[in-house]
């Protein structure tokens, strides 16, 4: 294999879980700004509904940024 190649996929996955945060952060902040009370504290008061989303918006931005990420590398 060449060199290259390696550090250019190894950039792309690094580049891809930065990206892949920042679009969570803002994910979880756009839920909270779309809900009528304070996710942060429901989630403090061991709502488990709410848990429940914030995890699965969490999971979706992942699979969709990975399936970016991973139709990128080929």
């Amino acid at each position: 294999m060449q060199p290259m190649i390696v550090i250019m996929n190894f950039s792309y996955a690094i580049g891809g879980g930065l990206i892949t945060l920042v679009f969570m952060y803002f994910g979880y902040k756009w839920l909270d700004l779309l809900t009528p009370f304070d996710t942060g504290e429901e989630l403090s008061k061991g709502n488990r509904a709410v848990g429940q989303v914030v995890g699965s918006i969490f999971i979706g931005i992942g699979v969709a940024i990975g399936l970016v990420i991973g139709l990128g590398l080929n």
